[in-house]
């Protein structure tokens, strides 16, 4: 009878995952679905206690709960919401690890188990620990510990060589049995984490919110599989899921940048083109933060387009400001989300809405694509790639073929940006020096207080 609860339990706590995930779909449902995601994960939790293979680990297992459960509650609450993508890497790379460990010690154990389940542990063991090693790098590049890329001769040959290795010791794991030696499961593991890191090194930051995905989506496959090897209803659905859902956003988020993933992680950014990119001609032209105020306020429709820029200033709650008064006015302001804009999926989105941004005056790239040209003045603010027109009218252009915002073709553009350099991946944007652009430098939170003052004064 306990046993049929236990069950019934993590089948019920594997629904709410699933129908917390559907939640989460939509900005408006989001918060719901992380509540019943949450609860479906302490039910699973409770009931694990009850499990009969328990035996006398009641302590250790509370006190990893504890622990875990005040690092992330303390980091939960004093993450900014600008270092969301790394925290997201990290945890994920936490999951993988997780699953990589429950791997480990039922290897270790070496107990007889079926030829399916063992290749099961196996493959969930290698793509868990390379989630895990492959994600604390991702970490380190967006936490700005790690800067810059690492390539050198013979790269995608020498990390190809660790792959099949670390394959070869596990297909020799799966059919030894229980008869393989410990060092042989330990190589596994130490080649499985040295490939997570070589994957990883040579991939630059502009490539982030698709290496994240993808990443989700092995930690979600491996803790899928180690669900099967130990019978548990709840880690198969919920990895499955979560799996699956990852390998779409992550082929969604590769079609945005009209990359296939094997060129994301195999070459570098900016390979995609045939030849050298076009000559820019133009200039800047700069403008103040006074006329752009004067200009935005006298406008019918003005939309603005966030990126990383606005990310690392923080200045979020005062463009939301600076929306609230050109509606004030009278002005029709809608804001444009490119898709792989920031440093995860999402990452605009999340941002806007800690603001306290509507969701209904938030439109993705499909949505609003259209309405540039009846668009008075286009404010963009820390965005480059995303808004490049080289992307339609530069065949020889890296991100030749990729979907961008049409923001070119309204009536004026206000570009938001530090300085005069090119942007994260260092190409050279065409928009900053076409006729109907402006250029406002200075920090995106600097500027935005610049124009609600100026905006108040008229």
């Amino acid at each position: 009878m306990m046993d049929f609860i236990i069950q019934a339990t993590y089948f019920i706590g594997a629904l709410l995952f699933i129908l917390g995930l559907k939640q989460m779909s939509s900005p408006v449902t989001a918060r719901r679905g992380i509540i019943w995601a949450g609860i479906g994960m302490v039910m699973a939790v409770l009931i694990t206690y009850f499990h009969h293979e328990i035996h006398h680990n009641y302590i250790w297992m509370t006190v990893a709960i504890a622990i875990g459960g005040v690092i992330a509650y303390i980091s939960g609450k004093k993450v900014a919401m600008t270092d969301m993508p790394q925290m997201i890497a990290l945890y994920n790379g936490m999951g993988g690890g997780a699953a990589a460990a429950i791997a480990a010690v039922e290897l270790v154990k070496q107990e007889p188990m079926s030829f399916t389940i063992q290749s099961l542990a196996v493959v969930g063991a290698l793509i868990g620990t390379v989630a895990f090693s492959g994600s604390l790098i991702a970490f380190a590049k967006l936490q700005g510990i790690m800067r810059g890329v690492i390539r050198f001769p013979m790269q995608q040959w020498t990390n190809a060589l660790v792959f099949v290795l670390a394959a070869t010791l596990g297909l020799a794991i799966v059919l030894s049995g229980t008869q393989y030696a410990m060092a042989t499961l330990i190589m596994f593991f130490v080649l499985a984490l040295l490939f997570g890191v070589m994957m990883t090194i040579p991939i630059g930051g502009a490539d982030m919110p698709v290496v994240i995905s993808l990443y989700n989506a092995l930690t979600g496959l491996a803790v899928g599989f180690e669900g099967f090897v130990l019978g548990n209803p709840a880690m198969m659905i919920a990895g499955i899921v979560v799996g699956s859902a990852g390998t779409l956003l992550t082929q969604l988020m590769a079609k945005a940048m009209n990359r296939p993933i094997s060129n994301v992680l195999f070459s570098n950014f900016g390979d995609a083109g045939s030849g050298e990119a076009a000559a820019v001609k133009g200039s800047m032209k700069e403008i103040d933060a006074t006329d752009v105020a004067v200009m935005m306020a006298f406008a019918e429709k003005v939309i603005i387009v966030p990126g990383y820029g606005m990310a690392v200033a923080q200045a979020q709650h005062k463009v939301w400001e600076l929306t609230k008064l050109l509606q004030e006015k009278g002005v029709t302001v809608k804001f444009a989300i490119h898709p792989v804009a920031g440093r995860m999926p999402g990452h605009m989105n999340v941002l806007l809405a800690e603001a306290g941004v509507p969701y209904d005056i938030i439109y993705d790239l499909d949505e609003i694509n259209d309405e540039f040209p009846t668009t008075d003045v286009v404010l963009v603010i820390g965005a480059n790639d995303v808004v490049n027109p080289a992307a339609r009218n530069d065949p020889n252009s890296p991100i030749y073929g990729m979907p961008i915002l049409n923001v070119d073709y309204a009536k004026n553009v206000i570009v938001v940006k530090r300085g005069k350099g090119t942007g994260f991946s260092g190409i050279e944007n065409q928009l900053f020096f076409a006729d109907n652009t402006r250029m406002l430098y200075g920090d995106a939170q600097a500027v935005a207080n610049e124009l609600v003052a100026s905006l108040k004064e008229l």
